[in-house]
């Protein structure tokens, strides 16, 4: 099935597939992935042909079938990995955590546990919004893992720290059956806005849909965004007079209708990072916002990754927003690679 070198991950909630990115540029063997979402399940499909997916909703997924189809006996699998979604546990959706999100979704959770009991693999890797550190779910599951014979921590780190240019808080869960995992260091070496999109071809001009998608603004918007010093600016730099009707009544979000700097990291990329209104997600330099091939390098996808657009533009950027940093994953990917080749040589 696969090199006997090699580990073996397998991976539910895949999304896009970023973390399946992260885990391959680490030098696992990504041998079968869940996920429901069809726009997804097209661009997972279209990266990754050679992964073996289950597009339906996980909760229909038999662990029986999985370990069938691919030839798994129980502890044998190195590393399984995910992201259940996470947007019941956003800041954002919670108001900085000052209200609870009963999301349906939250549960699901308890379906990676699922895996982990049947399975059983050598290491167990969840990623999520710090919200979810919160979140009685995440108690009850860390309780279950240790209950089962993993030894393990998720703390709250920054993507920044891990070759990601943006700023990205996130909740990351490492379990070994044999002992813990050692997270990685942070990376001495910063990617910045500058690194990831300042060598691209002019946008409306480079032959890529991702970056051609063309804006619609009204006058007195593009007027406002004219005004926005480079690199770096806020609308706050322009007065009270140049401010829009529903600035001056709200005191938040200050990064509304700001610039990003070149040789500073972005902001997170959320799902409206097209739209200047949603963040400061206005290009350094030029009048307009980062397009979507510009939001894919800022989360760390190479240039050449495909992203779906056969729903839309606010589709696909939800997509990309909501994906894993690959090299986030890589990193901690990497952490998990060592240890499992240290257990098999004490085995």
């Amino acid at each position: 099935m696969h090199n006997a070198n090699q580990p073996t991950a397998f991976e539910l909630f895949s999304g896009c597939g970023g973390m399946t990115l992260g885990l391959k540029l680490a030098g696992f063997k990504v041998v079968g992935a869940v996920e429901i979402d069809s726009l997804a399940l097209e661009t997972y499909q279209h990266n990754h042909p050679d992964v073996l997916v289950w597009a339906k909703d996980i909760r229909n997924v038999s662990t029986d079938e999985v370990m069938e189809r691919l030839e798994l006996r129980q502890a044998q699998l190195d590393l399984l990995a995910g992201c259940p979604p996470c947007q019941g546990f956003s800041t954002l959706r919670t108001l900085n955590g000052a209200e609870t999100i009963e999301d349906p979704r939250n549960d699901l959770v308890f379906e990676f546990l699922r895996f982990v009991k049947a399975l059983l693999p050598k290491a167990v890797m969840m990623e999520n919004t710090p919200g979810l550190a919160k979140d009685w779910r995440m108690t009850e599951c860390f309780r279950e893992l240790l209950d089962l014979g993993y030894e393990g921590d998720y703390p709250i780190v920054n993507a920044v720290n891990y070759g990601v240019p943006q700023r990205r808080r996130r909740m990351i869960l490492l379990a070994g059956r044999f002992g813990p995992i050692s997270f990685p260091p942070p990376d001495p070496n910063r990617n910045t806005v500058r690194s990831a999109i300042a060598s691209l071809a002019r946008a409306g001009e480079s032959g890529d849909a991702l970056h051609d998608l063309r804006e619609r603004r009204s006058k007195h918007v593009l007027e406002l965004i004219r005004k926005i010093p480079k690199n770096g600016g806020s609308r706050a730099e322009l007065g009270e007079e140049h401010q829009l009707a529903c600035h001056q009544k709200c005191d938040g979000f200050k990064d509304v209708y700001g610039r990003m700097a070149w040789d500073r990291e972005a902001p997170t990329i959320t799902s409206g990072c097209f739209n200047p209104s949603k963040g400061r997600f206005l290009h350094p330099e030029e009048d307009r916002a980062i397009t979507l091939r510009e939001a894919s390098l800022l989360q760390g996808f190479p240039l050449t990754y495909f992203f779906s657009l056969s729903k839309g533009k606010g589709a696909t950027a939800a997509l990309i927003g909501n994906a894993l940093p690959p090299q986030f994953v890589g990193h901690h990917a990497v952490s998990v690679k060592q240890y499992i080749e240290s257990v098999v040589e004490v085995q």
